[in-house]
């Protein structure tokens, strides 16, 4: 059975990602790509379904021991695992190269003390553990092969084979240091090179090393700011430089449930605020990469902006359900694909103008499409505004008016408005001023709640949303009028957990709510930095501080987070790790170090 979801590590190599457990066992890896089909879908099923494990020996008929200590080497993603037996003391280290050519996840057994009887069990299944590939010596290489797919594994070790998986036996000492690696290849290919674990090792460790130091952040809370950053390197394509939601698929928000989805593609709004938290830390080279994805993507058709792409720009992404796969903890189905790619929400045209805004302001050059993309988006929206639409959830109920997608509409607007009065972009403007009044007047009419003081979920509804937390942050109302604090004070009262985290919206158990969905999910993570960052705006800093220490005490001892945390069974839930959870992390950090708000 898979581990629990923080029991898990990531480590990759910018073009795809693997998750490693605390027994050593890799239960994740998708291969060329991260959107690729999985050749260990173990996270999601069973053994059968493909897993490499590389740990101490154990009885067939135990557990594998867990490793005492794990840990990443400096700022990297080099993951280095140590296990005390009564043999002695062992340590294997995990990571991904940062590549040109063929993928590889490379393994290093090193030991440190005594004598350590050591195994490694790599049974592969394609397809997500669909396909046994047919498996064989090439040249004193094993090969592994299946339709268009070849992986390549190489190690010094004798290899046998048992139950269709490759093992090997052997024994660690102080100082000995044995290598195993699995290249990629496709299959009407050449063999590609014999791999060079050592120094690949260094390379990595100088790669992250360089990156790091870009780092503009010296705060309090630099550790976590610094390891929530690598994990969003870690989620973009270096090809394209588009940016993966998460690097998994149907790791599920309701454990047991139905709320499981294929989260390995790029969400422009997700895109957009990672782009934000990595110009505010100052990597400008990353967000170059991403403006450069966005005009890519959105080309030919701009006025039809998909809420998410392929990590290459692909507009299809039709979703399937993978039914040989039981899914994580009987959580089906397991979903490939996601069919909200044509939803319509508004939203999204805020958050790109918003992300296109802070680059020009920050002062990366210029780029003449980049403003006449932003021109259309306001054209389009002057049209569409007043539609009802699926909103920032992508609820798979009807359409509604919701207000956090007015308000971004209205930041689309507003932001445009300020790139033609700054003489870069030529338009309408007092008209598109008029639009932005009227989308304004229409939010504070429809959406608010005056017998509550709350902006509510929606036109005409009287449920919260936390979502709503973005009204100041986004400059659509000051942080201290009265209808911003009554809204947050009223997500405080009804949306928080007994343990004070915030959910995004009510939800109605074994009855179909708002998204359209049966069964419960956990507290977003996302939206408790959101209310850390307003509960400081509006002066409430020691509480705001309070939540965010507290947000960071849910990571897993490597600082990883996933989307949600389930305050029942006090545990993570959903994708793994998330960059909607690091990048407002980053964010919280930033704004309470500038408030000096932080202890110590």
């Amino acid at each position: 059975m898979a581990g629990r979801i923080e029991d898990y590590a990531l480590i990759g190599d910018m073009q795809t990602a693997a998750l490693v457990c605390h027994d050593g066992t890799v239960d994740w890896l998708c291969l060329p790509r991260f959107d690729s089909h999985a050749i260990f879908a173990g996270l999601l099923g069973t053994e059968e379904h493909g897993f490499w494990r590389l740990g101490p020996a154990h009885a067939s008929d135990m557990e594998p021991p867990v490793a005492a200590r794990r840990s990443y080497r400096g700022d990297s993603l080099i993951l280095e695992s140590e296990w005390d037996t009564r043999r002695g003391t062992v340590r294997v280290i995990d990571f991904m190269p940062p590549r040109d050519g063929a993928p590889q996840l490379v393994r290093i057994v090193e030991g440190v003390s005594g004598r350590v009887p050591m195994r490694s069990e790599l049974r592969m299944r394609f397809s997500y553990g669909r396909v046994v590939p047919w498996v064989h010596k090439h040249e004193g290489r094993t090969v592994a092969v299946a339709g268009p797919d070849s992986v390549w594994y190489d190690t010094e070790c004798e290899t046998y084979g048992k139950s269709l998986t490759t093992y090997s036996d052997f024994v660690v000492g102080p100082g000995d240091r044995i290598a195993f690696t699995l290249s990629w290849q496709p299959s009407h290919r050449a063999a590609p090179p014999l791999p060079e674990p050592e120094q690949s090792l260094e390379a990595t460790e100088d790669f992250w090393r360089g990156w790091v130091e870009q780092c503009t952040y010296h705060g309090p809370y630099r550790e976590a700011v610094i390891r929530s950053l690598i994990t969003l390197k870690a989620l973009t394509y270096a090809p394209t430089g588009g940016i993966v939601a998460a690097p998994t698929t149907s790791l599920p928000e309701d454990i047991g449930g139905v709320r499981n989805w294929d989260y390995r593609y790029t969400w422009l709004r997700d895109a957009a605020i990672t782009l934000s938290s990595l110009l505010r830390t100052g990597y400008r080279e990353e967000a170059r990469a991403w403006r450069e994805w966005l005009l890519r993507a959105v080309a030919g058709d701009p006025e039809n902006l998909q809420i998410m792409y392929g990590i290459a720009g692909e507009r299809e992404l039709g979703e399937a359900e993978l039914d040989w796969l039981p899914g994580y903890e009987k959580s089906a189905p397991v979903r490939v694909g996601n069919g909200a790619a044509h939803q319509l929400q508004l939203d999204v045209y805020g958050e790109v103008t918003e992300a296109l805004h802070l680059a020009h302001m920050t002062g990366l050059a210029r780029n003449d499409y980049a403003s006449l993309l932003q021109l259309k988006l306001i054209r389009y929206l002057e049209d569409h505004w007043q539609e009802p639409d699926e909103g920032i959830w992508e609820v798979r109920g009807p359409r509604r008016h919701f207000v956090h997608s007015k308000v971004m509409a209205w930041v689309a607007v507003d932001r445009t408005i300020k790139l033609i009065e700054s003489g870069d972009a030529d338009g309408p403007l007092e008209r598109w001023r008029q639009l932005r009044d009227d989308i304004h007047r229409d939010v504070c009419e429809k959406g608010y709640d005056k017998e509550r003081n709350t902006f509510t979920q929606s036109y005409g509804s009287k449920e919260l949303d936390a979502s709503l937390l973005l009204i100041p942050q986004m400059g659509f109302l000051p942080p201290d009028d009265k209808r911003v604090i009554g809204t947050i004070e009223a997500i405080q009262r009804e949306l928080s957990t007994p343990d004070g985290f915030i959910l995004r919206y009510p939800t109605q158990g074994h009855d179909e709510g708002v998204d359209g969905l049966p069964g419960d999910e956990g507290a977003f993570l996302a939206c408790s930095f959101w209310m850390a960052d307003d509960l400081a705006m509006i002066g409430r800093v020691d509480e705001a501080r309070k939540l965010f220490e507290k947000l960071l005490s849910l990571r897993n001892d490597l600082g990883l987070l996933a989307e949600e945390w389930d305050p029942r069974l006090k545990r993570q839930v959903g994708n793994f790790p998330q960059a909607f959870s690091h990048v407002p992390l980053i964010d919280t950090a930033l704004r309470l170090t500038a408030s000096g708000a932080y202890g110590g």
